[in-house]
């Protein structure tokens, strides 16, 4: 039986305030982690839904890594933003090299759960900082279990047990007018993003926690509700789920890797000004279907 790598000192803090996240100090993602520190991130990624691990100096293939720790990787369907040595990785930046966009210059601009629009959803997210502005760029998370807590008791009753459909597609072509450089997708591509529909109201697969799942970005319509009344029911819970209230934001540092849970929360980019240079890669963990 192979022995078990060495135990590392580190911390982890919860922000003061927020209704969300914790920072992990002391931790260092480019060595072997022993099985009881990865059970002692794991607890703590459940109680804080974001991990803020600061001052990591890692590669790439170490960050790959570090994230099949916590399942399987799912491959972006924009693939000329892969890295080519390591796929597994979407480049986030508004770096334009040679005329061309070295990664996804607008990924963000709407809040979103990653690839909810798939039948087995994103577990989590890893975003390491390679460059920051100097100003703006920061990402903000809002926390979907208290914003479901929050919601009106008539409110929940309505939408408890609906379900809600999801689109890569949704808002393609408003960020493709936005942004030239977003590619048009192949009929592959295409066919690799169907619709999909899940619960409005998931349950953590982990936790047991519920949690609203439904966003702005990717929910096109609640099914089996009239039109009038899918519109009204999402603008509803669009607006209870980002209340300042469930919103932590997140200040990016130099090095800062952020791991975050898709299940439990909702993010946004809040921009930076086109010409500061900004880049993170991000890798993304399958989940389960929800329920």
């Amino acid at each position: 039986m192979p022995l078990d790598s060495a135990r590392q000192s580190f911390a982890i803090h919860p922000f003061t305030g927020a209704p969300l996240g914790a920072e992990v100090i002391g931790l260092d993602l480019s060595l072997p982690l022993a099985t009881a520190d990865l059970a002692h991130l794991h607890r703590a990624h459940l109680d804080h839904h974001v991990l803020v691990f600061r001052d990591q100096h890692i590669t790439p293939a170490q960050q790959v890594d570090f994230s099949r720790h916590f399942g399987a990787l799912q491959i972006h369907v924009l693939r000329n933003f892969q890295l080519p040595e390591q796929p597994e990785v979407l480049v986030i930046s508004n770096i334009q090299q040679d005329g061309k966009p070295v990664g996804l210059g607008d990924a963000g601009h709407f809040w979103h759960s990653d690839l909810s629009y798939k039948e087995t959803p994103s577990l989590g997210s890893m975003l390491h900082a390679q460059e920051l502005p100097a100003e703006g760029g920061d990402t903000l998370f809002a926390n979907q279990h208290t914003a479901w807590d929050a919601l009106p008791d008539d409110l929940k009753r309505e939408v408890e047990g609906l379900q809600a459909e999801h689109w890569y597609l949704a808002r393609y072509d408003e960020l493709r007018q936005r942004n030239p450089y977003r590619p048009q997708l192949t009929q592959a591509q295409i066919d690799e993003v169907r619709p999909v529909s899940h619960p409005v109201v998931r349950t953590h697969p982990e936790t047991g926690r519920r949690a609203l799942f439904v966003s702005e970005h990717f929910t096109t319509r609640i099914l089996g509700v009239s039109a009038q009344r899918s519109r009204e029911l999402l603008d509803l819970l669009f607006d209870y789920g980002t209340r300042a209230e469930h919103v932590y934001r997140h200040q990016w540092q130099p090095h800062d890797m952020v791991f975050w849970d898709n299940r439990s929360l909702m993010h946004l980019a809040a921009g930076c000004p086109d010409h500061l240079r900004r880049k993170l890669y991000r890798t993304t963990i399958e989940g389960d279907v929800p329920f």
